[in-house]
């Protein structure tokens, strides 16, 4: 399916530094009304906005930042192109979009590697904000899919224990990653490098068994490491 007028790129595409950007969802409002709102920030450029039959080759061919996908559409549906895109050798960033913030393929979505959720009524200026984290390599929870609250029926205690094994730098490191901060912005609360903060990620994700540094943020929040709210 071709990109439907309006939903091509928005008046950043001259911007060199901007964050690029793949909408996907099956409807053409939606997709246009997001890639619009986008658009009209002057730090990201909109490179195409798709439905789902497209989606997994439009990404292939644009290679963008961040990928905003919407979870629950026809064959393909959201959790098999998200697949699909986490096995691409350089995969970006991507966002689930929903309508509820009770979806029930939240925890599948961020065990495929997801780097967040978001509600499509989400807030303009805040959504345009969410999609700069994601490039910086940050994670978005809507404030009702935050990740303690899809985990309230399991016990916390042996994630404390998960937790209790790591390093002094290793707790420090993911209670930053657990509040959503980007690696540049976990160096520098933490003092360190970029390369040392990714190193500590990795180091991080490998000690506790988990997949992404959004199931360790999970983790984290499971153990106590971020005040409820």
């Amino acid at each position: 399916m071709s990109t439907a007028p309006g939903e091509g790129r928005g008046p950043a595409a001259a911007a060199a530094s901007a964050v690029s950007v793949v909408v996907v969802d099956d409807e053409s409002l939606v997709r246009s009304g997001i890639a619009m709102v986008l658009g009209a920030s002057p730090r990201i450029e909109v490179l195409a906005a798709v439905s789902s039959g497209t989606a997994v080759a439009t990404v292939r061919e644009h290679a963008p930042d961040v990928v905003l996908l919407d979870i629950r559409m026809p064959a393909p549906d959201g959790l098999t192109i998200l697949a699909e895109l986490m096995a691409e050798p350089r995969p970006p960033a991507v966002a689930m979009l929903t309508t509820f913030d009770t979806d029930d393929q939240v925890l599948e979505a961020l065990h495929r590697g997801a780097s967040g959720f978001l509600l499509k009524d989400t807030d303009p200026e805040q959504l345009a904000r969410h999609v700069l984290t994601l490039a910086a390599g940050g994670i978005v929870l809507a404030p009702g899919l935050r990740p303690g609250r899809l985990f309230r029926s399991v016990e916390d205690d042996a994630e404390r224990e998960r937790v209790a094994r790591l390093g002094e730098r290793e707790v420090t490191v993911l209670r930053a990653l657990a509040r959503g901060l980007s690696n540049a912005e976990i160096g520098a609360e933490c003092g360190l490098t970029l390369g040392t903060v990714k190193e500590t990620i990795s180091s991080i994700v490998q000690a506790l068994g988990v997949g992404s540094r959004v199931e360790a943020a999970v983790v984290a929040d499971r153990a106590g490491l971020v005040p409820r709210r």
